[in-house]
């Protein structure tokens, strides 16, 4: 049986079954979108992800209709009516920003599973995960510069990181929305597929990655989103001792044993 810890009223709930887990992002009713309730049940699951030793993978998908509209407009638009943007947006970030902190920390591969719409802190949500793999119909809407603000959510990290600067600024500042086959030609999905096929595709993508071993897994993660900021010199160091520690499992030993009596 799958374990599972939240109610299904929660406003985002996660299920672990071996070593892949899925936080599914639970306010359907609107689009998903991310106020301080669902903010918190995030930072909340991400730690528990975070914490278990046998969690290799970590899926985001939103329930309903959408994969997540981004930030709650009801939300903010109260809080802009009675000018209390600054502690109301500051403690909604606060809790949210620790959750996409720790999706990029994690020593797990996080695959964001999009349909609908990604919009806002939704399709930041999306690129900031280590691997998104998306419906045929899904859209991308940047809506940041539509209501005059610039990107949250760490859009602004995992966009610019995949795409390149020139890119990441025609995105956010020049384009309404795109398409899937857009965000695929861009580099930032890993897969197209038609909207019947995304929970098993998803979940193939998902097992294949959990083959890898935890050490391998982790610091392949950890060394790729250091690169482009470290000095060659660290990062070659880093690789150094990375290779070495993961040399030191039980895992390696096992596959270096098996690659070595084919060549017999």
């Amino acid at each position: 049986m799958p374990a599972t810890t939240s109610l299904p009223d929660d406003p985002a709930l996660l299920r672990i079954e071996g070593p892949i887990a899925t936080i599914t992002l639970n306010r359907p009713t609107a689009f998903n979108s991310i106020d301080l309730s669902i903010a918190k049940k995030l930072e909340q699951l991400s730690a528990e992800v975070e914490a278990s030793d046998d969690i290799r993978v970590l899926v985001i998908e939103g329930e309903g209709r959408a994969f997540c509209a981004g930030g709650d407009l009801q939300t903010i638009g109260a809080a802009a009516a009675t000018d209390t943007i600054a502690p109301v947006v500051g403690e909604l970030l606060q809790h949210y920003h620790a959750f996409i902190t720790t999706l990029r920390r994690m020593p797990k591969i996080v695959l964001a599973s999009v349909h609908g719409s990604a919009a806002g802190a939704g399709m930041s949500l999306a690129f900031v995960a280590d691997l998104c793999i998306a419906t045929e119909d899904a859209r991308f809407t940047p809506a940041y510069s539509k209501l005059g603000v610039s990107p949250d959510g760490g859009g602004t990290v995992g966009l610019a990181a995949s795409v390149g600067t020139r890119r990441a600024l025609q995105i956010f500042l020049a384009e309404d929305s795109f398409s899937a086959a857009q965000a695929y030609d861009w580099g930032l999905l890993a897969k197209v597929v038609p909207a019947a096929e995304l929970k098993a595709a998803t979940r193939e993508l998902a097992q294949r990655l959990a083959q890898n071993a935890p050490a391998g897994l982790a610091a392949t993660k950890a060394l790729i989103h250091r690169a482009p900021t470290t000095p060659i010199e660290q990062q070659l160091d880093a690789e150094r001792d990375a290779i070495i520690d993961c040399m030191h499992s039980e895992e390696f030993r096992v596959a270096v044993k098996k690659f070595t009596s084919k060549m017999k």
